[in-house]
């Protein structure tokens, strides 16, 4: 092995899910943070959803090792398992020695355990693997396992890990019913190549390496190119790109070490038509710039263009609200919106209404569509830092209403942004996706 030629004290690329090894960079920590709140909150069914290699069994792993004291887990890796199975694995992890015949009576028991655990300040939450290979019925039988609660909480929650097949099989209106308890969806997206470079660096560093970086940019750029961004061909390429160099006794990595590693590894690149057209390098800045002056100049346009138009007469100064600027707010003011938004979401009733008026992935984008609110936005005016379908985002949300007739009211008074048509949103379903803002 390569280990002692390079300075290592174990192999750094393993296949095997090792906590150890855990990246929080490229989404993931966003996203176990996610979960974690999710499960805190005991709501619904989750979903999450990566291909092949995206990295689903580590990041379930580190999430049951993070799980808060007082929740209980129990895993289900099998998809063939029939409903009946299910339940005997079920009550297998919850301790249960005996299990009863039958599906009623294992129904019962399990009813009777997790109560049990409730009157003592504990949860249960399930863990499923490979949800896309289950068959429907199957399924939907885990879905009526959320329907064991008390009067006032679930006793069962359910966390769905699959591959994208799985999004089709939840589309299936037999199932429906399953699809609209899920209250967050989560989605492992591929890693790029900043990210495989850290990713690299990080696993290097915990196997004990010390020295300079050993992948170049150039073989990260086609490392990147060979592995599609998944963080199993990411591994074995690397591996076997070690130990190619190794073999001949050079501590520099070259392509043709990768290349070598691929052709061993049967590994071809993804085609053309299953990945997103990538910009050079170089690209990057020039396109971040441009639609950073294009975002500025869209939101002066709007704040300048009713008052050409109409060239209404100059309001006087006491007149102007807090929130009708065209001038950008600080991003401090956005973090603490959104510190506030948190501590409003945790003792709201869950039926209260908002409408989410714009959206932006940085909390900078977000402090200068705040800055251009117009005077006629619904009060107050509060920030969202949470994941919008799987995504981190800074969701801006006017009003506070009532009820959905409400909200519509004054939603349809509102005209579309530079960031979409205005929607309405409820306190119960964004617990559900909030995140930390910092």
């Amino acid at each position: 092995m390569y280990l002692d030629y390079f300075g290592l004290k174990e192999a750094p690329f393993r296949i095997t899910p090792n906590t150890e090894y855990w990246y929080a960079g490229g989404q993931r920590g966003e996203i176990l943070a996610a979960l974690l709140y999710a499960i805190s909150q005991g709501e619904g069914i989750i979903k999450v959803v990566g291909e092949v290699g995206s990295g689903k069994t580590m990041l379930c792993r580190k999430l049951v090792a993070q799980l808060p004291p007082g929740v209980d887990s129990i895993y289900l890796g099998n998809p063939t398992l029939s409903p009946d199975d299910m339940l005997a694995a079920i009550l297998s992890d919850l301790g249960i020695e005996t299990v009863e015949s039958g599906r009623q009576a294992r129904l019962a028991q399990l009813n009777t355990a997790l109560l049990a655990r409730h009157e003592t300040g504990r949860r249960a939450v399930v863990f499923v693997e490979e949800a896309q290979g289950i068959a429907l019925d199957n399924l939907e039988f885990l879905r009526l396992l959320t329907n064991l609660e008390t009067a006032t909480d679930k006793l069962l929650q359910i966390i769905l890990f699959g591959q994208p097949e799985l999004d089709v099989q939840l589309a299936d209106p037999r199932i429906r019913q399953l699809k609209d308890r899920i209250t967050l969806s989560l989605n492992l997206s591929p890693l790029t190549e900043s990210e495989i470079a850290e990713y690299l660096r990080a696993r290097l560093a915990v196997a004990g390496y010390r020295g300079p970086d050993l992948f170049s940019a150039a073989l990260i750029a086609r490392l990147t190119h060979h592995s599609g961004g998944q963080s199993r061909r990411i591994n074995v390429l690397a591996d076997k790109t070690l130990l190619a160099a190794y073999a001949g006794q050079t501590h520099t990595l070259t392509p043709a070490h990768l290349d070598a590693a691929a052709g061993d590894a049967e590994i071809q690149p993804p085609t053309r038509s299953t990945r997103q057209p990538r910009l050079p390098r170089w690209a990057w800045p020039v396109a971040g710039l441009a639609a950073g002056l294009g975002l500025l100049a869209f939101v002066a346009w709007q704040t300048r263009a009713p008052a050409a138009l109409s060239s209404p007469p100059v309001a006087p100064p006491h007149a102007a609200s807090t929130v009708g600027t065209a001038v950008s707010a600080p991003i401090s003011r956005v973090t603490e919106l959104a510190r506030q938004t948190r501590q409003w979401l945790a003792t709201a009733a869950p039926n209260t209404h908002v409408i989410q008026v714009a959206s932006a992935k940085e909390a900078a984008q977000a402090a200068v569509l705040l800055g251009s609110l117009s005077a006629a936005t619904p009060q107050p005016v509060r920030v969202l830092h949470g994941l919008s379908r799987g995504t981190p985002a800074w969701m801006i949300l006017a009003g506070e209403f009532p009820n959905r007739n409400a909200a519509t009211a004054v939603m349809r008074t509102l005209p579309a942004t530079s960031t979409g048509v205005p929607f309405l949103r409820t306190v119960g379903k964004m617990r559900s996706v909030v995140l930390p803002t910092g």
